[in-house]
């Protein structure tokens, strides 16, 4: 799992020194050396439920899926696909599995993601399946081409926590919201801020970004967040130093450009 948790996306490469490629129609999964092109890219999703699956997102807005129609009627291996399924499920789902500098890709039913060789029309397909020869035929080098700047890993603090209805403001707090005239500072220098994320069901995951931020108001810090974390309609919070609780930042900034640790909720976790 090392090997996707800063990846936002990446391109797979397999034994043949070829990419895993989604096809221009939207539907089809081949190998071809051409790396460079979009179709090689794919981005990154991990699912919530589990510590070490990952789903694998085409340049076509298509899963990376696991079918169960056979490449070659008769033959072991089945065809691997793009496809979107009504619901989410494990057909496309992967666990990766390291193995030296390598990884192979499992699927929920004990098969692996497989570059195949030889003549057509086995010839650049791919397939899932368990080999019993050629087991070099499903390691694949990671090359990542995005770096994700907040990894989902492990989770902390539930979401008890959150108390975005309390009365509990900046302004609660025992700091003047006033500049000191004779302090010298400027906001034009800046203030560090930290930042951990909250997801939707309100648990806060343990990695934490930072970034100089030159503004003056909320609303400033809160777009300047929405650019960092690439989320919409959030909630810039703080931490009740009396409860430990969650409390929306609404009127001021600390001021002097103090340095602000603060968790960042999307409007979606408290429904």
């Amino acid at each position: 799992m090392e090997y996707f948790e800063r990846a936002k996306a990446i391109r797979l490469r397999s034994h043949h020194r070829k990419f895993l490629l989604a096809d221009d129609d939207g539907e089809h999964v081949i190998q071809d050396r051409q790396g460079t092109i979009k179709n090689a890219r794919w981005k990154v999703e991990f699912d919530k439920r589990y510590d070490n699956v990952i789903r694998l997102k085409s340049c076509y807005g298509r899963y990376l899926t696991a079918s169960e129609d056979p490449h070659i009627l008769g033959v072991t291996g089945q065809k691997v696909v793009q496809s979107i399924p009504p619901k989410i499920n494990s057909s496309v789902e992967w666990e990766p599995i390291v193995e030296g500098s390598k990884v192979r890709l499992k699927t929920r039913y004990g098969n692996y993601l497989r570059a195949n060789g030889g003549v057509p029309p086995w010839r650049n397909s791919i397939t899932h399946d368990i080999p019993h020869r050629h087991r070099n035929w499903i390691l694949w080098d990671v090359e990542i081409v995005e770096i994700r700047l907040h990894p989902p890993r492990r989770k902390s603090n539930p979401s008890a926590d959150l108390d975005l209805d309390s009365s509990f403001h900046l302004t609660s707090c025992p700091i003047p919201l006033a500049s000191d005239p004779n302090s010298g500072s400027s906001n034009n220098e800046g203030r560090m801020i930290y930042y951990k994320l909250a997801d939707d069901d309100g648990d806060i995951y343990d990695e934490e970004g930072s970034f100089l931020f030159k503004g003056n108001t909320i609303e400033d810090l809160t777009q300047n967040l929405e650019e960092e974390t690439e989320l919409e309609n959030i909630f810039v919070c703080s931490r009740n130093p009396m409860n430990g609780r969650l409390y929306p930042l609404r009127l001021a900034l600390p001021p002097n450009n103090t340095t602000l640790n603060i968790i960042v909720v999307p409007a979606t976790s408290i429904g």
